[in-house]
Order: C-alpha cells, then sequence, then structure tokens
C-alpha cells in the first residue's frame, strides 16, 4: 500500500472513530438524561384558555403524570390565534423534556394548512401520543325559533350570510364544521371568531350570535339546564354520554363528521430515551379509570397510542382537512 493510500486509511479510521464517539457521548448523554428524569418540575403548555377543555384535561392528565414521576406538572396557558401562539412557545423551548404541549386538531392539523406559521409540526415537534377525541355539538340558543337542523338552514337559504356562527378562530374545529355546513348544505352563514370557545359560547348565551358547534364540555350543562338546544352532534353514531342528541346524518346532512382530538408533542431534538419515558408513562395513566371518567365527564374519550400510531393518524387528519380546504377554498381570515 502506498502512503497516500495509507494516510487515507488513517484519516477515514479517524473520521469514523470520531463519529462513533460522538454518537456514543450523545447516546449516553441520552440515556442518562432520560435515568435521571425528571428531577424537577415539568411545564405542560395548553394552547387555549384557562377553563376550556384542552385546559381541564391537561390538570387531569398533569396530575396523574406528577404522581407517577413524583415531580409538579406546572400548566402554562398560551392562548391565542387558534392555539398557534401555544404551539409556536412550546417549539422553542429546549429539548430536554421538561416542557411539553398538548395541541389539538387547529394548531396541530389545520392552521398549517391554512397560513404560514412561525413553526413547523414535522420540523419543530415530536408527535408522541394522541390523548383523546371527542365529538362536537351544534347548539342554538333556547329562545331562537331554529327547533332542529332543518330550520337552521332554511333560515340560511332564505336570507344568506344573516345566521352567524361562533369560532375559536380560523382553523379551530368550530370553524371547520361550520365551513362543512355551509358547503354541504348549499348556505352561506357568517363566521364570528373569538379567542376560545368559552368567549364564544357566553355571547351565545346571551344572544349575540345564532349557533355554535362547540366541544361537549363548554356547553353540556347549557343544554341539561335547559339554556342551549341541541341540534346535531359530529359523530358518526349516536355519543354514548349525549345519546339524546341526533347526528347530522340523523338530522338530515348526511356525512358530515368531525371529531376534534388532543394529543401530546414534545420539541423536536428531544432525546429518544425521554420520548420513551413519555410513552410508557402515558401508556399507564390513559387507561387510569379515573382519567377516563373524569374525561368522560368532559365530553371526551381517553385514548393511547404509540408515536408511530399518532404519526399516521396526524398524516391521515392533514390529507383529510387539506381536501377540504382546497376544495372549498377555506381561508385563514
Amino acid at each position: 500500500m502506498t502512503t497516500r493510500a495509507l494516510s487515507q486509511a488513517l484519516f477515514w479510521r479517524i473520521a469514523l472513530t470520531t463519529l462513533l464517539a460522538g454518537w456514543l457521548a450523545l447516546w449516553g448523554a441520552g440515556q442518562a438524561l432520560a435515568q435521571g428524569f425528571p428531577n424537577r418540575p415539568v411545564r405542560l403548555i395548553v394552547t387555549y384558555p384557562a377553563g376550556g377543555s384542552s385546559d381541564l384535561m391537561a390538570r387531569i392528565m398533569g396530575q396523574k403524570l406528577s404522581e407517577v414521576w413524583g415531580q409538579p406538572v406546572i400548566i402554562e396557558s398560551k392562548p391565542g390565534a387558534a392555539g398557534s401562539i401555544g404551539m409556536e412557545f412550546a417549539a422553542r423551548q429546549p429539548a430536554d423534556g421538561y416542557t411539553f404541549v398538548v395541541g389539538n386538531l387547529g394548531p396541530a392539523g389545520v392552521n398549517p394548512l391554512l397560513t404560514k406559521l412561525p413553526y413547523s409540526m414535522e420540523r419543530d415537534f415530536i408527535a408522541v401520543a394522541l390523548t383523546a377525541v371527542g365529538p362536537n355539538i351544534l347548539v342554538v340558543p333556547t329562545a331562537s325559533p331554529h327547533k332542529s337542523l332543518a330550520d337552521l338552514l332554511a333560515a340560511a337559504r332564505a336570507k344568506p350570510n344573516t345566521v352567524n356562527f361562533g369560532t375559536s378562530g380560523p382553523g379551530s374545529m368550530s370553524h371547520l364544521a361550520g365551513e362543512m355546513i355551509m358547503r354541504q348544505a348549499g348556505v352561506k352563514m357568517t363566521g364570528v371568531p373569538y379567542k376560545g370557545g368559552g368567549q364564544a359560547v357566553n355571547d351565545l348565551l346571551a344572544g349575540q350570535i345564532d349557533m355554535m358547534v362547540s366541544d361537549a364540555l363548554p356547553v353540556s350543562q347549557h343544554i341539561r339546564t335547559g339554556r342551549l338546544r341541541a341540534l346535531a352532534i359530529t359523530s358518526a353514531k349516536r355519543s354514548a354520554m349525549n345519546p339524546d342528541i341526533p347526528t347530522f346524518a340523523e338530522a338530515g346532512l348526511d356525512g358530515l363528521v368531525a371529531n376534534n382530538w388532543w394529543g401530546v408533542f414534545l420539541p423536536a431534538g428531544t432525546p429518544k430515551a425521554v420520548v420513551d419515558n413519555y410513552s410508557e408513562v402515558l401508556g399507564k395513566i390513559m387507561v387510569n379509570p379515573d382519567l377516563k371518567e373524569r374525561f368522560a365527564g368532559l365530553g371526551v374519550e381517553a385514548t393511547m397510542s404509540t408515536p408511530a400510531e399518532f404519526r399516521q393518524f396526524l398524516a391521515a387528519e392533514q390529507a383529510k382537512y387539506a381536501k377540504l380546504i382546497a376544495d372549498n377554498n377555506i381561508k385563514a381570515e
């Protein structure tokens, strides 16, 4: 072998040794971090205002996680822009496992399809687990003249854009469901965006808006007390939690199925050992009978998935809503 060949062989041997040593160092650091994780409080970012479904679910999850980890889980609300502000904040946090976010359909699935955002779900996050799924309910004030979905659609056809509906902002489930109703029924209504579903429900109760497609929590108690009237639910079949509410198909609008969902995301770059810790612990708490019962009280079903299953679910949801947005020319306001 020539001197030049020997030099090249030595160079590549040193380079490979250096790369291997670097990889082993990173792997070792990740393992050490996981073995000691968590040894201080963990932050859970919520992308909607305090008191809403996302916040209450996060608090239940945080309590159960704290019991397993032996460390406090601190809930931090970062509402605004249909959840995008909280997702951006979470994406910029250190990738050490001490900050995670509960994202849902709006900021994690639909908002990136509607507008250019300062974060990318693929680049900036690790999808850890799908943790909850829940249908939405179309409600009107009890004083509304609309006794059924057919009544509501008839009014919208008679006077286009005079019927309005509250939303949690562009890209939220309440927004998309309103768009679905308009496109499928061939009517025109006016969306009224709010920073959160709770604010929209307050205005609905006050008669400031005509209707809303809301997740179950903010409206269920008002349905029970007679302040709101439920016209239809977005699940494929009647919900066990709301068995008296007809599906959209039963109410006369076939094919309208639109469930909300929530899942856990970590900043990209979080060591695999820490991601595995989250996956293992979530796998335990999400089947906890107390957690499942409390989630059911919020009108949602507690679920659990592997990271791979969650990624597949996200891809299917994004494809579904990308087609809806393109076909119906839905745009962010």
